[in-house]
């Protein structure tokens, strides 16, 4: 069982084996749902393909001809 404390501004640090086990990186988003009086489910959102669009475009890198690339 993990604890995390929750600041004045009403923030938390999901402790480190949670983040670890789920797999969550700086940006992801998790829901948070209230299902009895005390019992809260936490659910890590996941990325639509869409938000990943254009992630590796580098735009100071050159591209290279699709014909430059095919071997001869």
């Amino acid at each position: 069982m993990s604890l995390a404390t929750i600041t004045s501004k009403g923030q938390t640090t999901i402790p480190k084996e949670i983040r670890d086990c789920l797999g969550l990186q700086p940006k992801d988003q998790v829901q948070f749902t209230l299902i009895a009086d005390e019992t809260v489910i936490m659910r890590v959102k996941k990325r639509a393909i869409r938000e990943l669009f254009g992630a590796l475009h580098d735009p100071k890198r050159s591209t290279i001809p699709l014909e430059d690339m095919r071997c001869r």
